[in-house]
């Protein structure tokens, strides 16, 4: 038997076809999920997930993050719950999630860590185990959106969430550098191959904005992004600047303070799933 590429409609194996969905918990409600993915590390993944979950928010829609990076979780620090941790629920083999000022819920590996800066030294199948146990085992109250911040590349974790949540879609995070037809790429494929629509790409660090001048300084270069979204055929929803701002205010762990208006087209994107 050839190996298995998890893409049954162009399987020519007589194999049944099977469902790899885990079921939420009995007391959670999530209507939407969105994965946040990119083919390689270091372009603003947690950024992006953080910033859409803060947006959609703030259009009056109850938003969750799923923090699917175990091994190098970002997530609770951008919204200052660091010191946070996960309460297990009375009666029940469950726990509750953490929830930011502006009511956010999130579930992150750090939030179950005695220490925030332990390392969690696990191997792959572990891993992928804590994620799905982060959406059969964490009860989530009336979530429209939920986030889903995952590690880089195409590895167990992205596996694992493709076929473990029911994900309505992605959007690909990419940066202006050369190598971003291969970032895009491995992750269009990945999700062609599972059968999982692409929302489309939201370009970071694209450019700084002179504050003299107003004039857009491409730092890598000129961004290519419109010719790789037109050969994959999707759009781009988001160009998002590099910005003081934005830096001291995760690094204060104030991003819900945040408003990005080059991501308004990404959440009425990400919104109208549900309308």
């Amino acid at each position: 038997m050839a190996e298995c590429t998890h893409n049954c409609d162009s399987c020519g194996e007589k194999c049944e076809k099977r469902d790899f969905h885990v079921n939420l918990h009995k007391d959670s409600k999530v209507k939407k999920v969105i994965g946040i993915v990119s083919g390689k590390g270091g372009v603003g993944k947690s950024l992006v997930t953080s910033l859409l979950a803060s947006k959609v928010n703030k259009d009056g829609f109850h938003t969750a993050i799923l923090d699917a990076d175990i091994t190098g979780p970002s997530i609770p620090e951008s919204f200052g719950v660091g010191d946070e941790r996960a309460q297990a629920v009375d009666g029940q083999d469950a726990l509750t999630p953490v929830v930011t000022d502006s009511g956010i819920q999130l579930m992150s590996m750090n939030f179950l860590l005695q220490n925030e800066n332990d390392p969690v030294i696990w191997r792959g199948p572990v891993i992928a185990s804590a994620v799905k146990q982060f959406w059969t085992d964490v009860i989530w109250k009336d979530v429209d959106f939920m986030f889903v911040d995952m590690p880089p590349g195409t590895g167990d974790v992205p596996l694992t969430v493709f076929q473990s949540l029911p994900l309505d879609g992605i959007i690909v995070v990419s940066s202006p550098q050369q190598l971003v037809r291969v970032i895009v790429e491995k992750a269009v494929n990945m999700a062609n191959m599972m059968n999982i629509p692409i929302l489309g790409i939201v370009e970071n660090m694209s450019y700084v904005k002179c504050p003299d001048c107003g004039k857009e300084i491409t730092v890598f270069g000129k961004s290519n992004i419109d010719e790789i979204a037109k050969t994959f055929n999707i759009p781009v929803l988001a160009r998002i600047p590099m910005q003081e701002e934005t830096s001291r205010a995760v690094d204060s762990g104030d991003i819900e303070s945040l408003d990005i208006p080059e991501l308004k087209e990404a959440a009425e994107t990400v919104e109208k799933l549900l309308k």
